[in-house]
């Protein structure tokens, strides 16, 4: 089984191809540049490189979101046209959790964040069990000072990834003290291999009816409704 993996969720720009027992391989940047015109260049080369064509692919997996709206809808735009095209099958998997995988190894939770601008982050609480990814809290678009403060309540420490991290440090430093870790610049880019790999064994999603997770236009919509409700 091969598997293409697609991350355009954010600023990192991410492909991947993974097989059931490896990563085959990566193609990974991480600089201001247009996503819509790059990523299915980057997708040939990636394929091209590993000696595999489109109709040997078996499953397409992509980074749902949360993160950059055009992003978010890039890649999922790509992944589904692909699945459909090709006639096999789609599966989206969280591009927090994606980032979350990092802290593997790490002895307590996981927060992976992007930023959100005016003090608000997209993020989650991860951690990792009998080495398996759990999520403890769901993904949410947040004040990154709210967040602390969530994760104070939260027993041992607490590992932020992200590229955006150093955005919120002083916020997280100063509620959570001692108690927050900073993962390492090397680890700061979600992997595509291990969204490949993520998303290997989840279930197969309707490729019509497969939606992005953007989250922030959910609760965008969710407090129209409830003004709604307030003038009826």
């Amino acid at each position: 089984m091969k598997i293409l993996a697609i991350d355009t969720s954010n600023e990192v720009l991410g492909i991947g191809l993974v097989s059931e027992s490896k990563v085959i391989g990566e193609y990974i940047t991480n600089i201001k540049k247009n996503h819509s015109v790059r990523v299915m260049p980057a997708i040939r080369h990636l394929l091209k490189d590993c000696d595999t064509e489109p109709a040997e692919l078996d499953k397409i997996v992509v980074a749902r979101g949360p993160g950059s709206y055009t992003g978010v809808r890039i890649g999922v735009t790509i992944a589904k046209t692909m699945a459909w095209s090709l006639g096999i099958p789609l599966a989206g998997v969280s591009s927090l959790a994606v980032l979350a995988a990092a802290g593997r190894y790490f002895q307590g939770y996981i927060s992976p964040l992007f930023d959100a601008r005016r003090g608000l982050i997209y993020t989650g609480l991860y951690q990792f069990k009998d080495g398996k990814l759990q999520m403890i809290m769901e993904d949410r678009n947040i004040l990154a000072a709210e967040w602390a403060n969530i994760l104070k309540e939260q027993a041992g420490p607490i590992l932020l990834n992200g590229n955006d991290v150093h955005l919120h440090e002083q916020t997280f430093k100063s509620v959570l003290e001692d108690r927050a870790f900073f993962a390492h610049a090397g680890e700061y880019n979600p992997r595509p291999g291990l969204l490949g790999l993520f998303g290997m064994n989840m279930p197969n999603e309707d490729v019509h009816s497969f939606t992005p997770n953007y989250i922030r236009l959910v609760e965008a919509e969710a407090k129209w409704l409830e003004r709604q409700g307030k003038k009826s």
